[in-house]
């Protein structure tokens, strides 16, 4: 595929424009100092106790970092910023928890916090404990039985607003507002871009020409276009929010990345010609009994298809996040100037880059899933091998 110098500059435009994006992690490490030790007839023990309490610190600073790293990744009910533990202060906004528990129970996630019990609420004459960020049901000590490492409580029908929902409906608002006006700025001004929408109008032209039209072509396209415009820029600005110091990690959870998947799948499937389905059951120029064979094959492949969009996704966005607040959470355990320096330049670069790959990843999926549609909607070629 040739990529016209208009879009190539334009990405260098949104690189130069998101710099100031990258993540600065700051999580909350406790400093202690050493005491001195006198010299004492007792002194050959002293060693030994620095080494400990040394080790012990060490064990602390990366147990810290390694909870910080985890508050960014996973989801929560809550949306804390920032929180001290030696003074239980939290920075942040609660988020309403919606149950389906003999009936709707909503409440707020600052009963789990400011209850007699740590990370236990009361709703109307029930207990729930907060575990791991998974709401059991619990008594009012909110006692959890184990078996194997995991809770066996009954867990309700959470359909709570989480942190990724919000981030979800972030977008979604952004998005609407943005490319509305984009759309009204057309009919104003007779066609022409103005305001917010001439930053956007390239990455539509170039979803349209570089992507939907080579892979869908001329006659098919339009009707692909509002989904592969949306499923674009939702998980771009999503990546882009990932990389604020705000917790996001939505296109992260494996969740999302399999709900975009399918979406995907279920176009594809049921918008795909007959040709698309002849070609997957009974398969021009191929000799019966081999028909029978591959068709199930074949068949699996439709799967496999999304699945690696899914998984794709949902690895280089996880795997990013994870290696820069590692890199990040080594500047904390070196204490000195020339590790932490090195760390905050590499963790800066690495920024940068995950800035390009918060597009590749949106070029990616929407540019497989054009890709998919395409073959859906091949038209059928009489050309056919012969054996």
């Amino acid at each position: 595929m040739v990529i016209s110098n208009k879009p190539l500059r334009f990405l260098v435009a949104i690189l130069v424009a998101c710099l100031p994006l990258f993540t600065v992690a700051n999580p909350v490490v406790d400093s202690t100092k050493q005491e001195e030790v006198a010299v004492s007839s007792e002194s050959a023990i002293v060693p030994e106790a620095s080494n400990d309490v040394a080790h012990t610190e060490a064990n602390d600073v990366k147990a810290e970092i390694k909870e910080f790293i985890n508050h960014h990744l996973l989801d929560s009910h809550s949306f804390t910023f920032n929180a001290n533990k030696e003074t239980g202060e939290h920075y942040g906004f609660s988020l309403p928890i919606i149950l389906w528990d003999n009936g709707l129970q909503v409440f707020s996630s600052a009963a789990f916090h400011h209850g007699p019990v740590a990370d236990v609420a009361e709703h109307n004459g029930n207990f729930y404990k907060l575990h791991h960020e998974k709401i059991y049901k619990t008594d009012a000590q909110g006692t959890l039985t184990e078996a194997h490492g995991h809770p066996t409580n009954v867990q309700p029908l959470d359909l709570s607003i989480t942190k990724s929902v919000v981030g979800i409906l972030f977008v979604a608002i952004l998005m609407l507002v943005l490319f509305s006006s984009l759309a009204k700025s057309y009919a104003k001004n007779g066609g022409i871009a103005k305001g917010a929408g001439r930053f956007f109008e390239p990455l539509v032209i170039y979803v349209r020409d570089e992507i939907a039209i080579p892979n869908i072509g001329e006659k098919g396209y339009k009707k692909y276009m509002s989904y592969l415009l949306t499923i674009f820029f939702f998980i771009f600005f999503l990546n882009i929010l990932g990389l604020t110091p705000f917790g996001f990690n939505v296109t992260g959870n494996i969740a999302i990345t399999f709900s975009l998947a399918i979406l995907t799948y279920l176009i594809t499937t049921f918008t795909a010609n007959k040709n698309y389905w002849g070609h997957i059951f009974w398969m021009p120029g191929v000799p019966t009994p081999m028909k029978f064979i591959l068709a199930p094959i074949e068949l699996l492949g439709t799967i496999i298809k999304p699945f690696s969009l899914m998984i794709r996704l949902y690895a280089n966005i996880l795997a990013g996040h994870v290696v820069l607040m590692s890199i990040i959470g080594l500047m904390f355990i070196f204490k000195s100037w020339i590790g932490s320096t090195l760390s905050f330049g590499l963790a800066f670069a690495l920024s940068i880059l995950e800035i390009l790959v918060a597009f590749l990843q949106a070029y990616i999926f929407t540019m497989l899933s054009a890709l998919y549609f395409g073959a859906g909607n091949e038209a059928h070629h009489h050309e056919e091998a012969h054996h």
